[in-house]
């Protein structure tokens, strides 16, 4: 089995000192980026800093079209096993938070991603790249 990149959203009082801390003190290279969160390449892991002022467990951010609960976590999945994961949880029953769909369509960092939460309430992305150089892809 192949170790594959992981992907956690954290939140942030505030972008700047984020910015400072992972990008400057860790040295993290960033990613995309927008007013509401920043990606960081965390040793070759995509890490995201979601502005949530006052984090709850309703926090979310606007990406894509979409309310993205923050925190969330995942993993990167090959796109076969990605799909496979989506049919398995659709068989399931299991209730979407995001239904799976591609993000990002034609621009850089295409994924085909998911949300759902676990039976405590955490809130789950698993994602896919058709090209996985896209995962830091910036504009």
């Amino acid at each position: 089995m192949i170790l594959r990149p992981f992907h956690l959203a954290f939140p942030v009082h505030d972008l700047a000192q984020a910015r400072a801390f992972w990008g400057g003190v860790i040295g993290c290279p960033e990613g995309r980026s927008s007013s509401e969160w920043i990606d960081f390449d965390f040793y070759g892991h995509q890490i995201v800093a979601h502005l949530a002022p006052a984090p709850t467990a309703d926090a979310s951010n606007p990406v894509d079209g979409h309310d993205v609960p923050v925190p969330h976590f995942g993993v990167v999945l090959e796109m076969a096993d990605w799909q496979a994961l989506a049919d398995r949880l659709k068989a399931a029953g299991t209730e979407f938070v995001i239904e799976p769909h591609i993000r990002f369509p034609g621009k850089a960092g295409e994924q085909a991603t998911m949300f759902f939460r676990d039976p405590s309430g955490n809130a789950i992305e698993m994602k896919a790249f058709a090209d996985l150089r896209q995962l830091f892809a910036r504009d």
